[in-house]
C-alpha cells in the first residue's frame, strides 16, 4: 500500500504544482495586459524619418537586408516589425541590457534621432512570405493558439496576436513570418536568462522555461510560416 500511495501524492503535488504555475502565468498575462492598455493613452515617440532612416541603414543592410528581409536565418528580418519593439530593441543594444557583439557595436554611435529614423524606415517595408516545416505545423499551431495547459504555457497569440503581429503600443514584436531559426535562439535565450528585455515581469522568460526544445521548435517554424 505504501508504494502506491507514494506515486499518488508525487501525482498530487505535481498537478498543484501545473495549477499554481497557470494562475501565475495567467495573472502575468493579465497584469501584462493591463500594462498594453495604460501603454495605448502614453503618447507616442516622436516621429521619425523613414527617408532619413534609409540613408542610415546602409550598414544594416549587410545583415538585415536593404529592404529588411534577411538572407542569415540568424539574423532578424525587419521588414514590417512595429517601431516601438525596434527603437526598444536598439536602445537595449545601446545601453548593453542586452547583449551582441555585432548589435552592441553597431548601436553604440545611434542618435535617439537615428534610432527613430531606423525603426521608420524598417517598419514601413514589405516582410517576404516565408514556409512552415509542414511536420510541425500542427503541433507548432496548437502551441501557438493554445498553449500547454499541462505546463502551464499560455498561448503566443495572447500578448503576439492571433496572427502574430505584436503590439506596437506595449512594444511586443510581431513574430509572423520570422526566422525560425532567430525566433528559436532568442527563447532559448529567454530560457537559459541570457537574455531579460522583458523588464520586471520575467513574462518571456518564465515562459520559456517551460518550453521542451520540441515545443520551441515547432511553434517557431508555425510561426516563420504565419503570413502578416
Amino acid at each position: 500500500m505504501t508504494r502506491p500511495l507514494f506515486s499518488l501524492q508525487n501525482k498530487l503535488m505535481d498537478t498543484a504544482k501545473t495549477l499554481r504555475r497557470t494562475i501565475f502565468l495567467r495573472r502575468l498575462l493579465s497584469s501584462a495586459a493591463a500594462l498594453a492598455a495604460s501603454l495605448l493613452l502614453t503618447p507616442a515617440h516622436a516621429a521619425g524619418s523613414a527617408e532619413a532612416g534609409q540613408a542610415r541603414s546602409v550598414v544594416c543592410a549587410a545583415c538585415h537586408g536593404a529592404d529588411g528581409n534577411s538572407f542569415n536565418p540568424e539574423w532578424p528580418s525587419l521588414a514590417g516589425q512595429n517601431e516601438n519593439y525596434l527603437i526598444k530593441s536598439l536602445q537595449s543594444f545601446k545601453d548593453g541590457s542586452r547583449q551582441n557583439v555585432l548589435m552592441n557595436a553597431q548601436a553604440a554611435g545611434l542618435s535617439e534621432q537615428d534610432m527613430l529614423d531606423l525603426a521608420a524606415w524598417f517598419s514601413a517595408q514589405k516582410l517576404a512570405g516565408k514556409t512552415a516545416d509542414p511536420a510541425l505545423v500542427s503541433s507548432g499551431e496548437r502551441l501557438f493558439r493554445g498553449g500547454n495547459k499541462a505546463s502551464g504555457v499560455p498561448a503566443c497569440d495572447a500578448c503576439h496576436g492571433p496572427s502574430g503581429q505584436g503590439n506596437s503600443p506595449a512594444g511586443w514584436p510581431a513574430i509572423a513570418g520570422q526566422h525560425a531559426t532567430y525566433s528559436a535562439n532568442q527563447l532559448i535565450a529567454y530560457r537559459s536568462k541570457q537574455r531579460t528585455t522583458d523588464g520586471d515581469t520575467q513574462m518571456m522568460r518564465i515562459v520559456a522555461s517551460a518550453l521542451t526544445d520540441e515545443e520551441i521548435q515547432a511553434v517557431t517554424s508555425y510561426v516563420q510560416g504565419l503570413r502578416p
